[in-house]
């Protein structure tokens, strides 16, 4: 496998993420190449969207070493938002202000099929948030509201 990472404005970046049906070797060897490409780019995360792979799978590094999460679904969100600078690998050199919850739970599968719930906040949470939206096919320009639109 050798796939670059998707730029904007390529148009498969805006489309929604099919859900994995069964956790099989070749999903598994992709997403380990998802962390291979994330590394490779000193990157943080990355989904599957952003090297052309319409599967709901993103992989994290928050400093704790990459996390992978086959069909992620954020459950709930904290009221409590922040706004923090966001970088992407799909738009490089651009750095923006987003606002997002401070706190999320999130639902996927393990590697086994198994079904795992954690609450996180900080940057795991941060992180996940903005590879979730990939799979919904949500890039950071689209979380800018009109006045960062007009200066960015």
């Amino acid at each position: 496998m050798n796939k670059e990472i998707l730029k904007y404005p390529n148009p498969f970046l805006n489309k929604k993420a099919e859900e994995i049906k069964e956790i099989s070797e070749d999903i598994k060897a992709l997403a380990k190449y998802i962390i291979e490409t994330m590394n490779n780019n000193q990157g943080v995360g990355l989904a599957a969207t952003q090297i052309g792979e319409s599967k709901r799978i993103i992989v994290v590094d928050a400093g704790d070493g990459p996390m992978i999460f086959f069909n992620p679904r954020i459950i709930k969100k904290s009221w409590k938002k922040e706004a923090m600078e966001e970088g992407c690998l799909s738009l490089p050199g651009y750095s923006l202000k987003i606002i997002r919850p401070k706190e999320v739970e999130l639902e996927w599968l393990s590697e086994k099929g198994e079904k795992v719930k954690i609450k996180t906040d900080g940057m795991l949470a941060r992180i996940i948030q903005h590879e979730t939206d990939h799979l919904d096919g949500i890039l950071l320009i689209d979380r800018l509201n009109f006045w960062q639109k007009l200066w960015a």
